[in-house]
């Protein structure tokens, strides 16, 4: 296999890992290990209508060891956006651009963040070397790079409201989901996108939930990101995940559902 072919592979996956990848956790390395939380359990305070504070929701949020087989960390500066970093062009779908981004919807009293990832067992071999791509046919060299990449990205959020507010800003998702599901136009850190549908799916969790599929295009590469907001008492958990390879190769992933579930029990 040619010099310019392997550049060409290399380069080609790690060109969609970009541009798509904004469209969920950001593009920087992982945080550091929450060392509190590592290993925590249940709480024993129910969600209830209750405005937790920051420090609270620290407890309550998914843990390292509380997802088998996924690694759960602190997300560093580069994984999220900030505050006021996201735009929609129609008003009506601020909401969902918000959330996709893993940005709260309306203005929540505390807030916290994990970041959940769940390597295949492919990916855990990492990136092929220079010498072991140059045996490979183009076409093994593009599966082996994707394989490397196959690697599903959870941006998990806590959300707490101040009475009433949760219920209403679930309100506005479910409304805002049904009214933009022919897509937007949005705004991230500069970078424009178009979202091209929202998709509706069934999600079972915590009192209420709203749960969908995000079709994104962004410099003719096409993305999907899956994002789910469910509502237990006065607090949103919110989540947006997305998987490099997939989306490269035009596969369906499914919902973060053993994070979700995870959640769930924790604020329950």
């Amino acid at each position: 296999m040619s010099a310019t072919a392997i550049r060409r592979t290399v380069l080609t996956a790690s060109a969609a890992s970009l541009a798509l990848l904004v469209t969920a956790c950001g593009g920087g390395e992982q945080g550091g290990e929450d060392k509190e939380a590592k290993g925590g359990t249940k709480s024993s305070a129910p969600a209830a209508t209750k405005t937790f504070t920051a420090a609270e929701l620290e407890k309550l949020v998914v843990a390292e060891g509380d997802v088998e087989g996924q690694k759960i960390t602190k997300p560093g500066k580069a994984d999220v956006f900030a505050p006021g970093s996201v735009s929609v062009d129609k008003a009506e779908c601020d909401a969902v651009g918000q959330v996709l981004s893993a940005l709260p919807a309306g203005k929540p009293a505390a807030t916290v963040q994990r970041l959940v990832v769940q390597e295949s067992e492919a990916s855990k071999k990492g990136m092929p070397s220079m010498e072991e791509l140059a045996e490979m046919s183009e076409k093994e060299a593009e599966e082996a790079t994707l394989d490397s990449l196959d690697i599903t990205k959870t941006m998990t959020s806590l959300w707490s409201y101040e009475a009433g507010g949760a219920e209403q800003t679930l309100t506005t998702l479910r409304e805002a989901g049904k009214k933009c599901a022919g897509g937007f136009a949005m705004t991230v850190d500069g970078e424009k996108q178009q979202v091209t549908k929202v998709t509706e799916e069934k999600l079972t969790a915590g009192e209420d939930a709203v749960a969908w599929t995000v079709g994104t295009k962004q410099d003719g590469s096409a993305g999907e990101t899956k994002v789910v907001v469910f509502r237990q008492g006065g607090t949103l958990a919110g989540f947006s995940s997305f998987n490099i390879a997939a989306v490269t190769r035009g596969e369906a992933f499914e919902q973060p559902t053993a994070v979700i579930e995870a959640q769930a029990a924790k604020l329950g």
